[in-house]
Parts: C-alpha cells; sequence; structure tokens
C-alpha cells in the first residue's frame, strides 16, 4: 500500500494530487467491510479435511481466499506503465514521453501527433552515463546488475538517514511506528474483546464489566480447547460496523482536504484516537466497545492513508519509493512487536497495553505536528 501512494501520485498534477490520494482511504474502507463478510460467510463451514501433515478447516480457506486479491493485483500491475516521473529522473526520457502520450491519447481520445510535447529533458541530477543502463532496465536475475541494484538501496537508505532528509525520515518513520503499532495490534484484538464481551454477558447478563474485568474473567474461566471455528454472529457483525464507521470519514477527508489542509487531519485524527483508545478503560458494555471501537477504525485508518499522502510530498523521486518502504518497516516491525505483546499484557494488567497505545499515537500527533506543510508545490 505504501508503494501505491507515491506511484499514483507521482501521475497527477498539484492542483488535485492530495484529494485524488486522499479518495484511496474509501477504497481501504471498502476492503475493512468486505473482510469481516468473507470471514462470516466462509469461518462458520464445518471443513475439516485430514491430511498426512495437517488438518484444513475453514480458518484456512479463509485465509487462502484473501490471498487470491493479493495474486490478482500483482499480476495486473504487469500490465501498467512506469512512472514517467521515475523514468524521467533516471534519464529514460524516450519512455517517459510515450507513456505521456499513450495517458493523453486515453484521456483525450485524440491522436498521437495532436501531443503538444516532442520530446524530454532530463533532470540534471540524473545518475545514467552513456552506454549505461538506467536503474529501470536492471534485472534481479543477472548478478552484476543484482549488485548495482544493491548499491542503488544501499545509497538511497544512506541518503534517507543524511540531511536534509534526516528529519522528514525520521518523522515518518517514528509516525509509522507508533500509528501502525497502535492500530493493527487493536484492531486484530477487537474482534477478541467483542468475543470475551459476549461469553460474558452470556454467562453474567444485566451485569457491566470493563474491558479488563471481562477478560480476566473468561480468561480464568475457559479452557485451552484449540483452535475453534464457532465463533458469535455478532463478532462478525461488530467488525463490520466498524468498517461501515469509516465512511463517514472516507469522504470528510477527500472533500476537505484542499480547506483544513492534511496537516490537520493528521493531527487531529490521531489525538481524538489517543483519548479513544485512553476510553477503551472505562468501556462497561459491549456497546460501549463496539462504538469507541468505530470511532478509532475510523480515525486511525484515515491516518494511516494521510501519512502516505504527506510522503509523496516529502521526498523526491529518486527517494520518494526507498523512503515508504523505510517507514512500512518501521510499521511493520510495530505491528509484529504489537501483536506480540498485546496477548500478553491485556490477560496480565489490560491498563499497561491500553495506556502504552494510547501514549504511541499521541506521540504519532506530535510527530505529524513537526512535519512541513505539503500540497502546494509540484513534485521534486
Amino acid at each position: 500500500m505504501g508503494i501505491v501512494f507515491p506511484y499514483l501520485g507521482e501521475f497527477q498534477p498539484t492542483k488535485y494530487r492530495e484529494k485524488i490520494l486522499c479518495w484511496m482511504e474509501l477504497f481501504w474502507t471498502f476492503g475493512i467491510i468486505l473482510l469481516p463478510g468473507i470471514a462470516w460467510s466462509v469461518i462458520p463451514l464445518q471443513i475439516n479435511l485430514q491430511f498426512s501433515v495437517f488438518t484444513y478447516h475453514s480458518w484456512n480457506l479463509f485465509v487462502a481466499i484473501c490471498a487470491i486479491p493479493s495474486i490478482l493485483l500483482g499480476l495486473w500491475l504487469f500490465s501498467f506503465p512506469e512512472s514517467p516521473k521515475f523514468l524521467l529522473e533516471h534519464g529514460e526520457t524516450d519512455k517517459a514521453l510515450d507513456i505521456l502520450v499513450c495517458m493523453f491519447i486515453q484521456n483525450t481520445g485524440r491522436k498521437r501527433d495532436d501531443y503538444p510535447c516532442k520530446s524530454l529533458r532530463g533532470p540534471d541530477r540524473s545518475n545514467k552515463k552513456n552506454g549505461e543502463k538506467g536503474i529501470p532496465n536492471l534485472r534481479f536475475r543477472r548478478p552484476n546488475e543484482l549488485k548495482i541494484l544493491i548499491s542503488e538501496i544501499w545509497t538511497q537508505t544512506k541518503t534517507l538517514s543524511k540531511k536534509p532528509y534526516l528529519k522528514n525520515s525520521f518523522l515518518t518513520c517514528g509516525i509509522q511506528f507508533c500509528l501502525t503499532t497502535s492500530y493493527y495490534t487493536l484492531m486484530v484484538w477487537f474482534p477478541e474483546l467483542f468475543h470475551r464481551f459476549d461469553d460474558y454477558e452470556k454467562a453474567n447478563p444485566g451485569i457491566s464489566a470493563s474491558v479488563c474485568d471481562v477478560s480476566s474473567i473468561v480468561i480464568t474461566n475457559s479452557t485451552l480447547s484449540g483452535c475453534d471455528s464457532k465463533i458469535n454472529s455478532q463478532v462478525f457483525l461488530h467488525t463490520i460496523i466498524i468498517g461501515i464507521a469509516c465512511i463517514p470519514t472516507s469522504f470528510w477527508l477527500p472533500l476537505c482536504v484542499h480547506h483544513l489542509g492534511i496537516k490537520f487531519f493528521l493531527v487531529f485524527s490521531l489525538t481524538v484516537a489517543g483519548f479513544i483508545t485512553f476510553g477503551l478503560y472505562f468501556v462497561r458494555t459491549s456497546l460501549e466497545n463496539l462504538i469507541l471501537s468505530c470511532i478509532f477504525e475510523a480515525l486511525t485508518s484515515l491516518s494511516i492513508s494521510t501519512v502516505y499522502c504527506v510522503m509523496v510530498d516529502l521526498f523526491p523521486t529518486n527517494l520518494r519509493v526507498m523512503a515508504a518502504a523505510m517507514s512500512m518497516t518501521f510499521g511493520r516491525g510495530g505491528a509484529l512487536l504489537g501483536n506480540l505483546i498485546f496477548g500478553f499484557l491485556i490477560d496480565l494488567n489490560c491498563i499497561i497495553p491500553i495506556t502504552v497505545f494510547s501514549a504511541m499515537l499521541f506521540v504519532s500527533a506530535f510527530l505529524c505536528w513537526l512535519l512541513p506543510t505539503t500540497g502546494t508545490q509540484a513534485l521534486d
């Protein structure tokens, strides 16, 4: 996802770039709604296929179905053109012109000869030498070219770790780490919290309890019984409702980004999400848990998309994708760490992870406040 935003952004004019990138949040929302719907239709199925080394359950089928879109999308991307901005950066002026002409033909329906530009000039900083292959033409399967690619990756990483890019690299990596850790950890565990509330309210009708109380009571009274595909339908329904709750913010962001500024959305959404996360400690019913979960998902998913939008403007073309990849690495590392420790901490003392993840969202909001204003200049 982090690569899609730079790719799409390099095709857009300055006037519309932020707004078009912000519309990507709506498709993220559709995915959030669709996923629990697929789970609801597949996981309750009674599938128990025995093989010599493993057993195939409905959970396995659900994971396999979720992998299909990624595979199809990966194959589809082979038909996509390279970014003209990227090609120009590496001295591939003829290829960049061909792509721009194709865009002109598709957008206007006019002929190739009607395109007003007949030639392009690459930037002075292009590192391509006479007779030397540009980066877009290098291939992994050739050892010598692979060495060049690895060297280029290392060079870009070092460049991002030095001035004038060090500050923005630090900010984006820090934002991604704190935000993604909180988002993916809590989104993975929200269905479990719904499940625990459902079990508790069935066993204790009419009696309210906090998230911490519910977790401790359910864990104390439960026994380990392996992987069970029997999940209450309310868990799926609540997860779908969380996705639907993102629709208003998915429209609010692109419609108002030019009026309020993308920085406002980041600081506002992350600050409120921090308070919402801390508010989970005071939840007493499953309905309260659902309401706070909806607000949390709506604001944090908006923030994730908005961070990617900002990164398109923060770094030049020759470093943009590497910067996105580096920040994603910090984000995914944080998500992995969060999921490893959350289950243990919430059963040990649930106020600890709630406080930690709330604080991380506040830190993300502060780091976003330090970001420079973007969206007003053409891409470098």
